[in-house]
Formats: structure tokens, C-alpha cells, sequence
């Protein structure tokens, strides 16, 4: 039996970058990108796509 990865942090990591993405767009649009990343990083992560 293969042990199934245990990615509730990464689900964590990437709803907490998503709420940084949010907030940035709202109140400093021009830094939105900055956010951007991790968002995308920590989905992949939590997806196992990588």
C-alpha cells in the first residue's frame, strides 16, 4: 500500500497566499504580482502536481 502525502499544509500555505493575493488587489493593485507565486506554488504543492 503506498502512504497518501499528507498536504493539508499546503492546502494552509496556499489559502494563506491567496488571502495576501486578495488583500494586495484591493488596496495595492500594482503589487498584486508579488502574490502571485506563492499562490500559484502552494496550489501546485497541494494539487501534488509537482
Amino acid at each position: 500500500m503506498e502512504a497518501q502525502k499528507n498536504n493539508r499544509k499546503y492546502w494552509i500555505y496556499c489559502f494563506g497566499w491567496l488571502a495576501i493575493m486578495v488583500t494586495l488587489l484591493i488596496v495595492y493593485r500594482e503589487f498584486f504580482w508579488l502574490a502571485l507565486p506563492g499562490t500559484v506554488t502552494y496550489f501546485a504543492k497541494a494539487m501534488d502536481i509537482f
